[in-house]
């Protein structure tokens, strides 16, 4: 699965009364594909997945595939902490012509190392798609160790792993481990350059939705050699980053691309809009950003 140098978790654009924006989920694509998105992940944390019924996540599924018309992949989140419902989920997804599918670690439940295999196990097994393991311990409660990724890691069609620990050492230790052509992509956007240094892949991002151009710019210079020029961008970004979790995701993401015309700020209890200081706080960090931004040439 070639999923590019950045993956972008897409937002579920909705319409004041909750409904799904279908017309803005087909303009956000065309604007990430302008703007330096090598592949969409839908249905995930930043698309407000808990929220969204199955029957809601299968219609967005095909509507994603046809608009992106194979021009980029689609993969899709397909994970939860009900393993028989994620099998089901996961062959609608192939049903529906989607390129791969992300499953993140059950939350809640917080199995052990031996559970989560199994749970990856199966699911991996009731499909011929590629697949993503998501580890992302803040949200789920529990950290899937290296060891179980390796593990995993030998199941042919279990090729990537979204890793979101937060550690440079977890994600070193899968790197040094794994087979060839086994993946680490960053699920923290603060660390794709320090992750890109290390031997990994990518980013599964949220910020590029707003700055996609310039995060390919940052690692283009990487891979050129240019690290001073790599580094200007990515201290940039950050504070821009930080801002943009401020809250939590995607109300301000969702605040953000709409003041550039894109989608709307509605998003789904219990994620709220943001307050009026909220939106101020987010204003003075992009326009520090944009400051920086005539830094990069």
């Amino acid at each position: 699965m070639n999923i590019g140098r950045i993956a972008t978790a897409m937002i579920t654009p909705f319409h004041e009364d909750g409904t799904i924006h279908y017309e803005e989920i087909a303009r956000l694509i065309e604007h990430l594909i302008a703007n330096g998105t090598d592949s969409l992940v839908v249905c995930g944390t930043t698309g407000e997945s808990p929220t969204l019924s199955s029957e809601e996540k299968i219609r967005i599924f095909q509507y994603v595939v046809q608009k992106a018309n194979k021009r980029i992949p689609v993969i899709a989140g397909t994970g939860s902490n009900n393993t028989k419902e994620s099998i089901l989920l996961t062959q609608k997804a192939e049903a529906a012509g989607v390129d791969g599918i992300m499953l993140v670690a059950p939350y809640y439940n917080k199995p052990s190392q031996q559970g989560m295999y199994e749970h990856f196990a199966a699911i991996a097994q009731a499909t011929s798609l590629p697949v993503m393991l998501y580890n992302i311990p803040g949200r789920s409660g529990v950290n899937m160790t290296p060891e179980t990724v390796l593990a995993l890691s030998d199941i042919p069609n279990i090729q990537i792993v979204k890793e979101a620990s937060g550690s440079l050492d977890q994600m070193a230790e899968i790197l040094a481990n794994a087979p060839q052509g086994f993946q680490v992509y960053s699920g923290d956007d603060g660390l794709t350059l320090p992750l890109l240094s290390i031997g990994g892949s990518g980013i599964v991002s949220v910020a590029s939705h707003l700055v996609g151009y310039d995060m390919q710019k940052m690692m283009k210079a990487y891979y050129d050699g240019e690290h001073e020029k790599a580094a200007r961008i990515h201290q940039a970004l950050l504070p821009l980053i930080r801002a943009l979790f401020a809250t939590p995701s995607p109300s301000t993401l969702k605040y953000a691309l709409a003041k550039q015309g894109l989608g709307t700020e509605s998003v789904r209890l219990p994620i709220i809009s943001l307050t009026a200081e909220e939106k101020r706080a987010y204003d003075l960090a992009w326009r520090e950003y944009e400051e920086k931004q005539k830094s990069f040439d």
